[in-house]
């Protein structure tokens, strides 16, 4: 479905943005993929990688709406990734983060609706469940703005969904590199903030995937949860570290114990498939009903059960330490 479109990705030269930059050019042939970030360094750099001549790079930030409305001309597909996403970061800039992550997504709506785009898909995160942290209020808030958008745009117009997942795979600020940065100076242990934290899994290439599957299955509204593994951190420390040495140091500010992507008070909107969950809006669309159990492709869901959970810590899908490393 991408053969042919233009698509602009926000927070494109990040980790996430050079990935979906890299699976789009190796599967697809648009008409042009735009990087929208505000890193000029960054943009530098992917641009000696990724210099095809459907390529364009955008220096703009989410919180200017003037420069999305330019950047989105003749767009067909949007995907959101700029977030400040650093948890202790955002606790003690709290402005900074609601200013880019609420009235950033704002933004990216209202342009979007504006510029005549046909899908958007806005990613976030495990932390937006029942949130602890500023972070994940933020993400929380603008998930409901894409939920909302939907009503916003009306009958034809731009058609909005969510993607949640977990902790990625050696994205950049995630845990693995910092460990093995940790090892390379020398370190024989390393800080674990809990014993008992356990985290959501997945690939920089398995959330790419995700959300291009989540074009294909959208209709509009949705929130998507994939089915991924969960670990124990102190797996993780065995699976890179020979012998497994840590050592205790507290749990951070606004850190969780463990994630929820599906929770339980949402367990009477949630639906399962195969291989995702889909959280349906709790709001009513004035342009259409949509029927959430059957998607754009076909694929059937069912209820959960009331009360049902999906939490990294009660996850049936729990890697070995083996199977981490395989991953990391």
């Amino acid at each position: 479905m991408m053969n042919g479109k233009s698509i602009l990705i926000t927070g494109g030269s990040g980790s996430f943005g050079r990935k979906y930059v890299e699976t789009i050019l190796a599967r697809f042939k648009p008409a042009r993929l735009i990087v929208y970030s505000r890193d000029e360094l960054k943009q530098f750099e992917m641009q000696q990688t990724f210099n095809d001549d459907c390529m364009r790079y955008f220096i703009g930030d989410v919180r200017d709406l003037a420069r999305l409305k330019l950047a989105m001309r003749g767009v067909d597909f949007v995907i959101h990734a700029a977030a400040l996403k650093q948890v202790p970061a955002a606790e003690y800039n709290p402005i900074e983060c609601i200013k880019t992550n609420i009235n950033g997504a704002e933004n990216v709506i209202t342009a979007s609706i504006e510029m005549g785009v046909q899908k958007v898909v806005a990613l976030s995160t495990d932390k937006a469940a029942n949130p602890i942290n500023l972070y994940g209020a933020t993400k929380l808030a603008s998930d409901k703005l894409f939920v909302a958008a939907n009503n916003m745009a009306g009958r034809g117009g731009a058609k909005f969904a969510v993607a949640r997942y977990g902790n990625v795979v050696g994205s950049r600020g995630s845990v693995v590199p910092f460990y093995r940065k940790l090892i390379e100076q020398g370190a024989t242990s390393l800080p674990v903030t809990h014993e008992d934290m356990t985290r959501f899994w997945i690939t920089l290439q398995q959330g790419v995937d995700f959300v291009l599957d989540s074009f294909e299955r959208m209709q509009g509204g949705e929130l998507f949860v994939p089915k991924i593994p969960s670990i124990r951190i102190v797996d993780l420390v065995k699976s890179i570290l020979p012998g497994g040495a840590y050592h205790v140091i507290g749990i951070r500010p606004g850190e969780k114990l463990h994630e929820v992507m599906c929770p339980h008070d949402d367990s009477h909107l949630t639906l399962e498939f195969e291989n995702h969950f889909v959280i349906k809006p709790s709001i009513r669309f004035h342009r259409e009903e949509i029927d959430y159990v059957t998607n754009a492709i076909g694929e059937t869901g069912k209820q959960v059960p009331f009360g049902f959970e999906y939490s990294s810590d009660k996850n049936p899908v729990l890697l070995t330490p083996e199977e981490i490393g395989s991953m990391s």
